[in-house]
C-alpha cells in the first residue's frame, strides 16, 4: 500500500516544469536622486513557453501609475521576452515592454546572465 502513494509523488518529481498562463503583479517605483517621481503597479496576466532552444513570454493588462502628488491612473500595459542558452552556463535575452496612454511609453531591455 505504501508503494502506491510513493508512485504519484515519483511521478511529479520528474515531470518537467510545464509552459503555460500565469499571472505576475509587479510594482516599480521611479527615483532620481532622493527625488520621488512616480509608482505603476501592473497586473498581468501571461503566457510563457519554449520553441527549440528559444523560451519567450507574453503578459499584459492593467497598469496602475500614481504620481508623485498626483492621482492614480489605470492604463493598459504589456511585455514580450525571448532568451536563449548560447551555452550551458550563458544565457542571451531581450525585453520590450509598453503602456498605452496619452503619450505611449516603450521600453527595451536587453542581456546576459551567466551562472558560475
Amino acid at each position: 500500500m505504501k508503494i502506491l502513494t510513493l508512485i504519484p509523488a515519483a511521478i511529479f518529481a520528474t515531470t518537467p516544469a510545464l509552459a503555460g498562463p500565469y499571472a505576475n503583479i509587479e510594482t516599480q517605483s521611479k527615483f532620481a536622486g532622493s527625488d520621488y517621481s512616480k509608482t505603476s503597479t501592473d497586473f498581468f496576466v501571461g503566457y510563457e513557453g519554449e520553441v527549440g532552444g528559444l523560451d519567450y513570454f507574453i503578459e499584459g493588462g492593467p497598469s496602475m501609475t500614481t504620481v508623485d502628488g498626483g492621482e492614480t491612473d489605470t492604463i493598459p500595459a504589456g511585455k514580450v521576452g525571448l532568451s536563449v542558452k548560447a551555452s550551458e552556463r550563458l544565457k542571451v535575452y531581450g525585453e520590450l515592454s509598453a503602456s498605452f496612454d496619452k503619450v505611449n511609453d516603450y521600453g527595451t531591455k536587453v542581456g546576459v546572465k551567466y551562472n558560475f
